[in-house]
């Protein structure tokens, strides 16, 4: 998926083992809760959590897309999605801070939800209650299906 808003240009690319080091990288911005830890400590955590995250996403969605999402050649975030037979499913979405806010991952969603409603798909997703891209999610037309222990289950369907 190429999409072109000037002055930028955004991409997406399936995921390398290269790519692991800036997907450790950008999990860890995700992360404010060990902020207070020790340097070394904070990366050797992080590695592991990133590492037993990414098995269990793709042990729960063997047939998913794991992209690197980049703008003008630079790895800027990732995309993961798991295409069903009747439901898109965004596994996650994570770009760095310097790239939140800037309507790219606006953009990303609204692509998969024109895909969604060009074959009759609904979309859905899984988000943390504190995640702040829960209102992106809420302007996009998701609406909440249920709560998870601290997620919420929301799904778009096309008007």
């Amino acid at each position: 998926m190429t999409m072109s808003t000037a002055p930028v240009r955004v991409t997406l690319r399936a995921a390398t083992e290269e790519d692991r080091a800036f997907l450790v990288a950008l999990y860890a911005t995700t992360r404010d809760d060990l902020a207070l830890l020790p340097p070394e400590q904070r990366s050797m955590i992080m590695d592991l959590q990133y590492r037993a995250q990414d098995h269990q996403y793709r042990q729960a969605n063997p047939g998913a897309d794991f992209d690197v999402v980049e703008i003008d050649g630079r790895p800027v975030g990732r995309l993961y999605v798991d295409r069903g037979t009747d439901d898109i499913r965004i596994v996650d979405i994570s770009l760095l801070p310097d790239c939140r806010g800037a309507g790219t991952g606006a953009a990303l969603i609204r692509a998969i939800l024109d895909e969604a409603a060009a074959s009759g798909r609904i979309v859905s997703l899984h988000v943390a209650f504190d995640n702040p891209a829960a209102h992106l999610y809420e302007r996009l037309g998701f609406r909440l299906v249920a709560e998870h222990g601290a997620h919420r289950l929301l799904e778009w369907t096309a008007p």
